[in-house]
Parts: C-alpha cells; sequence; structure tokens
C-alpha cells in the first residue's frame, strides 16, 4: 500500500468508527475488548491520534508521552474525537514523504511509519466499536489486510515487549488463501521471529489458514479463532490469542 492510498482509507476508516459509536451511544459496552464502553473506545484512540499528530507536525525525534485522556462523554466526545481524526488526516496529507521524527518500529519514514500504524490502529478500533453495534464487521479489502498482519507478526511482535513467549520452541504458520500469501512464526523464550514466505513444504507445529481478512481480525483477538481454521497443535494458537495483545 501507498501512503496517499493509507491516509484515504484512515480518512474513512475514522468515519466509520464515529458512524458506529453514534449509533450505539458512549455508554454501550465494547465485547472485543472487555470492561471497556464506547466512551473508553473513543477517549483511547482518539488520544492515540493526537499523539501521532504530534509527531508528525512538530516532527519529534525522540519519545514524548501520549496527554491525559479527556473526561468527555456523548456528543462533545463524539465532536472531539472527530476532530482529531481530521487533524491527523491532514496532517499526514501535508507532511513531507520523508519526513524524520521519532516512530517505534522501521519504516522508510516517520511519515510512512505514522501513516500506516494509525490506519491499523483505526481500523482495529472500528472493529471494537462496531462489535457494539451487534452487526457484521464493516469489510476489510485483502491488500490491507496482508499489510496489517505483516505489521502485527513482523513488526509488532518482534519487540521485547511481545509477551507470546513459550519455554519449548514452537512454530505457528499463518497462511492466508485468498491471497496465497502466509508468515512462519517461530516462538520461543525470546520474542517471536516472523518471515513472510510462501510456507510450501513448510513443518509447523500449528497452522491458521482463512482469508486475510478473517486473519487479520483474529491475529488482533477481534474474532474468535473459529472464524478460521486451526491445524495441528491448538494449544500454539493458544499460546498466541491468550498472549498477543499488544502493550
Amino acid at each position: 500500500m501507498d501512503m496517499p492510498e493509507q491516509i484515504t482509507q484512515l480518512d474513512e476508516e475514522g468515519r466509520l468508527l464515529t458512524a458506529a459509536a453514534s449509533k450505539t451511544g458512549t455508554s454501550a459496552p465494547v465485547p472485543t475488548c472487555p470492561g471497556w464502553r464506547v466512551r473508553d473506545l473513543l477517549r483511547h484512540t482518539g488520544t492515540v491520534h493526537r499523539w501521532a499528530t504530534a509527531f508528525v507536525v512538530e516532527g519529534h525525534t525522540h519519545y514524548v508521552a501520549e496527554q491525559d485522556e479527556p473526561d468527555l462523554d456523548g456528543e462533545e466526545l463524539l465532536g472531539w474525537f472527530g476532530e482529531g481524526h481530521r487533524t491527523l488526516v491532514a496532517a499526514l496529507e501535508a507532511a513531507p514523504r520523508d519526513l524524520a521524527c521519532w516512530t517505534f518500529m522501521p519504516a522508510a519514514s516517520g511519515s510512512a511509519f505514522w501513516a500506516r500504524r494509525q490506519l491499523h490502529e483505526t481500523t482495529v478500533h472500528r472493529l471494537d466499536a462496531e462489535s457494539a453495534l451487534g452487526t457484521p464487521y464493516s469489510p476489510v479489502d485483502t491488500v490491507r489486510a496482508l499489510d496489517g498482519i505483516d505489521e502485527l507478526l513482523v513488526g509488532f511482535h518482534a519487540r521485547a515487549k511481545s509477551r507470546v513467549r513459550t519455554e519449548a520452541p514452537r512454530t505457528l504458520r499463518v497462511h492466508a488463501v485468498d491471497a496465497d500469501a502466509a508468515w512462519t512464526v517461530r516462538l520461543s523464550a525470546g520474542p517471536p521471529q516472523a518471515v513472510r514466505d510462501d510456507g510450501r513444504g513448510a513443518a509447523a507445529d500449528c497452522v491458521l489458514s482463512g482469508s486475510a481478512e478473517a486473519l487479520y481480525a483474529a491475529l488482533w483477538n477481534r474474532l474468535p479463532l473459529s472464524s478460521v481454521t486451526v491445524d495441528g497443535d491448538e494449544s500454539v494458537a493458544r499460546l498466541w490469542t491468550e498472549n498477543s495483545a499488544v502493550v
């Protein structure tokens, strides 16, 4: 995906999230985030949007903490969320493509990092907002789903923060059948090591297969494992779902 396409999709995802939250109301529980209400989802995502915007606009080259979440609710909170989302989109549209700023995963540039990261941040939380509606999710196209799987497996869980650990080495395979794309994820006492490959003939203790869209939602824990096919040792799949929440 190129950056202009990511920004266009980020714009749409924020609108979908707002639409879902408007329908449910801010007091509705969020099934995919136990203990959260829609107000928590809006406060969190809106704060992250403003945090990302500051790096893009101000060009911080070091870590800067997020601001505190606002004590807003109802229509005022929805308006605050929408304003922050629109500001983020505008900042990314105006940003130099070679922007240098702080990031927490490798990327071609700071602007490329934040466009990609905020697209998936907003998409995943849009799924959360739609889970509160109790209706099927709006679709995620295959190209974006593949990119989100790659960001999660190769990016997020390569970091020392990953809690997906096992003393006995195991191998997880992820196969997007509609795109003939696959990843090998080697699990150990250290951070997972994932590579994207064609997967042909590769041995694995457990294989997760399904459409890219279903795998994207399942690996981010927004759909249950029953939404994809699990072959082999199911304990490896459970190891993932029980420990893979991004921190």
